[in-house]
């Protein structure tokens, strides 16, 4: 089915819902980080995708959206310093592995487990928002990737994240944000090197989808547009604005959306 085929298949009401969804996530993306969840919520929920689909779908966008981000935090020099490019070295070489096999163990989730384990993650990344707000963004530990003990422990961050993010179609900045928050990064250049990791992420992600024939490049072109306007938006938004009251929002209304998804 070709895109206006599937355009014309579709309501207007879900059309300008995926449209809506999709700008306002994309400035959720490159503002804080945890933009992209909703567009594969939206994909879940609203399109007959199965759940390989809606993960290699998110993820050809999220590449798009991952570029556009990078290149800003770029311009703003977030990611230009020794420690940001080490960051971004480092998290994004170990999480092409792990999407890799995120991708390949998605094969063996069936839909309704899909729902459930992506409820998870939506409800976890609503409560690490929350509680990182009540206690001030602090960091629980400080690791230092100019060490050989820092290293080895964002290198197991970014294969977990690549994991996760491979497995259920959500952009690396979900949850890598809040996780390179609590380890002691700063957090615009927490931002920054996450999108550097989602273009890795996304790209080796949706290669291992394209190979199971699980793409709608349909869907990806309806929400690709609005999706990418809204992060070049959420960059010059992230460095005007103070995002706790966004962070706020997002987290109550992500957690009882998890629960939603998991029942």
């Amino acid at each position: 089915m070709g895109l206006i085929e599937t355009m014309l298949s579709v309501s207007l009401e879900l059309l300008v819902v995926l449209i809506v969804i999709s700008f306002v996530s994309g400035v959720g993306c490159t503002a804080i980080g945890a933009g992209g969840i909703f567009v594969t919520i939206a994909l879940y929920a609203l399109t007959p995708l199965s759940s390989a689909e809606v993960a290699g779908t998110a993820h050809v966008i999220f590449i798009l959206v991952g570029a556009i981000g990078a290149v800003g935090y770029a311009r703003s020099g977030e990611l230009l310093d020794t420690a940001g490019r080490t960051l971004a070295v480092i998290l994004s070489a170990t999480s092409i592995v792990g999407a890799v096999v995120g991708a390949y163990l998605n094969a063996f989730v069936s839909r309704e487990l899909f729902s459930i384990l992506l409820g998870v993650l939506v409800a976890l990344t609503g409560v690490l928002l929350l509680y990182g707000q009540l206690r001030g963004l602090s960091s629980y530990v400080t690791l230092d990737a100019e060490t050989t003990g820092g290293r080895v422990a964002f290198a197991v961050v970014g294969f977990a994240l690549g994991a996760t993010s491979g497995l259920v179609g959500i952009g690396g900045p979900v949850i890598g944000v809040p996780a390179l928050v609590m380890l002691g990064v700063p957090m615009l250049l927490s931002l920054g090197v996450a999108q550097v990791q989602a273009i890795f992420i996304s790209g080796f992600a949706a290669g291992s989808y394209a190979y199971q024939d699980a793409i709608s490049l349909e869907f990806a072109s309806i929400i690709g547009l609005p999706l990418v306007l809204g992060a070049a938006g959420g960059w010059a938004i992230a460095h005007r604005i103070d995002p706790t009251r966004l962070e706020m929002l997002l987290g109550l209304l992500l957690i009882p959306t998890g629960f939603y998804l998991i029942v």
